[in-house]
């Protein structure tokens, strides 16, 4: 008898045939409940980091701007102001913190949409190749400004490269490929999330040879919401004390506060990292005011012997952590200012640029605003919380200045040169 034959192999299928894909979860309702929730935080994460950029001052001076020959794309630049004194507390705390909530909902909407990405042929009319090309940039910008946030958040000032260059470059083109697909894509979105996919209309994300159900559409957007919240709550106390902080586990500057007493509080970068040594601050440091009146050097006991003015203040930093407000102690800028040669009354204080006892690294030269000199808030601070400043807190001597980034409260001050920094 003739031997019966075997069934033939399933033929093997690429990622180009709709057939290779086979979750019952992916369809364009799904897509679009996503792609809502994206349009909303998106637009939140941009916004806050142009803000983040301005607070920086980078059309100041030279020493603020880490993205040279940013041209037409500073546009929006302003003088960032010093009110409310917890402003860049909540604008960078938010930025940072969507950033890591919206990671689940970023990961869900490329799987959902990942067979779109193989379809062949690549383009049928001029208006579907328009949207192809918007959506690889979209998905390599998303890909890119997430890893780039994530990576600086982790290694800080280990990031490989220049964080402030690639990412604000990077958000434009990202930007430009979201905008340009939210404009192609939005009508039919709301359309799918109000009325369904109409009768007749072919689901284009769906499987068309579907594997069978695990996990509802519906059960799917639970779990990236609980991943969300799972992230949220690890990581939204880098901005809080107490229990809030002890839970951000999966960021620097959660957990307990480094050490106890009036200086037990989060430090962006430690007195040894940045090369400071008991030398450095001793009897022979001197802070340098330049200015109209030449140049004047003062021993800390002499700062320490002008009028002195207290200012409760946090620091917030651009990774998205923040303290308290902590008190701290010392001279207003502004008298600094009148000493220098701006005499109170013959106009409002001028810029100045501030230089670290460090030696390099970036932000070791801060230009502060005129604004921000004359605020009565902003000051030369000697003492934190009723204490001398600590080692890793900028002692001798370090710029506190309300609203401002963490990295513009210049620690171990030794020289301010009051004028037009530029």
């Amino acid at each position: 008898m003739p031997a019966s034959r075997q069934p033939s192999a399933a033929p093997a299928r690429l990622p180009s045939d709709p057939r290779f894909w086979r979750s019952p979860v992916r369809g364009v309702r799904f897509t679009s409940v996503l792609g809502l929730v994206l349009l909303g935080g998106i637009t939140v994460l941009f916004v806050t980091g142009l803000l983040s950029y301005a607070a920086y001052n980078p059309d100041l001076a030279a020493v603020n701007d880490k993205t040279p020959e940013k041209g037409l794309l500073g546009f929006y630049l302003f003088a960032w102001p010093t009110g409310p004194h917890w402003l860049y507390r909540v604008t960078q705390g938010v930025h940072v913190t969507l950033g890591i909530v919206l990671v689940p909902v970023l990961l869900a909407k490329l799987w959902s949409v990942i067979p779109r990405l193989f379809a062949l042929p690549p383009a049928r009319s001029a208006g579907r190749a328009l949207e192809r090309v918007s959506l690889l940039l979209l998905v390599g910008g998303a890909l890119f400004q997430f890893a780039t946030g994530l990576l600086d958040i982790q290694l800080e000032y280990l990031f490989p490269g220049s964080f402030y260059v690639l990412h604000f470059y990077g958000a434009w083109v990202f930007m430009g490929a979201f905008v340009a697909h939210v404009a192609l894509r939005l009508p039919r979105t709301v359309r799918v999330l109000r009325h369904g996919v109409a009768p007749g209309e072919r689901d284009e994300l769906a499987a068309p040879a579907p594997a069978g159900a695990t996990v509802s559409r519906r059960g799917a957007l639970v779990v990236v919401g609980a991943g969300s919240l799972l992230l949220l709550v690890t990581s939204v106390g880098r901005s809080f004390d107490g229990t809030w902080r002890r839970v951000a586990l999966l960021t620097p500057r959660g957990g307990a506060e480094p050490g106890g007493g009036p200086n037990g509080f989060q430090i962006n970068k430690t007195a040894r990292k940045a090369g400071i040594v008991a030398a450095d601050t001793g009897e022979r440091w001197r802070l340098t005011l330049a200015g109209p009146a030449g140049r004047l050097r003062l021993s800390r006991a002499q700062l320490l012997a002008l009028e002195q003015h207290t200012a409760a203040l946090p620091i917030a930093c651009v990774e998205g952590w923040s303290t308290a407000d902590q008190h701290w102690r010392g001279v207003r800028l502004r008298d600094l200012a009148a000493l220098a040669g701006y005499e109170d009354g013959s106009g409002p204080p001028p810029a100045v640029l501030v230089e670290s006892l460090q030696v390099s690294g970036p932000f070791r030269s801060v230009a502060l605003r005129d604004n921000q000199v004359a605020d009565p808030r902003s000051l030369l601070a000697l003492t934190v919380n009723g204490a001398d400043l600590s080692p890793d807190h900028g002692f001798p001597a370090r710029v506190i200045v309300p609203a401002a980034p963490g990295v513009m409260n210049t620690k171990w001050v030794a020289r301010m040169t009051f004028g037009d920094p530029r």
